[in-house]
């Protein structure tokens, strides 16, 4: 069955545009559980510019339901991480100046590095995932230095999407989903398991949630944006239920 997980960082963007206490991402996050989340996904960045260290604290010890933590590769977020002990870490690169998450993890140019932090997350029993571009050779490294989890970047895809006037079936988009699908394909064969997320929303996950072995989805703008209007709750409902839709008529 796939699954979905629910990305609350813009819940917490919401509330640090005041520095305040409200709204408060983890009353969203159980109000995305009660919704049928099967996780919460948060990114703790270096900057702290929304989720915080308190943040992850209290999502671990009142969420019932899988907490991914997104994080920079880097020595101090490792640390959180083996302290925290999150069901999964997804190690994601991180630029100061962008918006949102720009491109995969670039892990064949700093493989012995990444190699290390996956062992000692691997260690504190950790699993450890990597957000990588459609590319075969990340793909690879990603199996070299341990990584149990690959989530692909969905971004390229979900902007051909989108610029192509929602045609699931123009040219642009069939090739971006053709590249998730074959990354997916190697991921499996190697072993590990596939994921996929970024840019996905309510008119273009069905085609990415029909993919052969696709395990989980990991969503938040879309689905932050829509509770502004129906709730938490019937927002990730929704989601969902496009999500088993897809996937059980491709079951067939």
């Amino acid at each position: 069955m796939i699954e979905l997980g629910v990305n609350v960082d813009h819940v917490a963007s919401v509330r640090q545009a005041r520095r305040t206490y409200e709204p408060d991402p983890v009353w969203a996050a159980v109000e995305a559980q009660l919704g049928g989340a099967d996780g919460i996904t948060v990114h703790l960045r270096e900057d702290r510019r929304h989720i915080q260290d308190e943040d992850v604290r209290r999502l671990r010890e009142l969420t019932q339901i899988k907490l991914n933590l997104e994080m920079a590769a880097t020595d101090e977020m490792v640390a959180i991480a083996r302290r925290i002990r999150p069901e999964m870490a997804m190690l994601v690169p991180e630029g100061r100046l962008e918006v949102t998450t720009e491109g995969g993890l670039d892990i064949v140019a700093q493989e012995q590095r990444l190699r290390g932090q996956v062992a000692q997350l691997a260690d504190a029993g950790v699993v450890v995932s990597v957000f990588i571009d459609a590319e075969p050779r990340q793909v690879e490294a990603a199996r070299r230095i341990g990584a149990a989890v690959c989530e692909v970047h969905t971004g390229p895809y979900a902007h051909a999407f989108h610029a192509k006037g929602r045609d699931a079936e123009g040219a642009a988009v069939v090739a971006e989903l053709g590249k998730i699908a074959r990354a997916g394909e190697q991921i499996r064969a190697l072993g590990m398991r596939f994921n996929a997320g970024h840019a996905l929303n309510y008119f273009n996950v069905q085609p990415v949630a029909r993919l052969a072995g696709v395990r989980e989805l990991h969503i938040g703008h879309a689905i932050v944006s829509r509770a502004v209007f129906v709730g938490m709750r019937e927002a990730v409902r929704e989601m969902k239920r496009l999500m088993v839709e897809a996937a059980h008529r491709a079951a067939r």
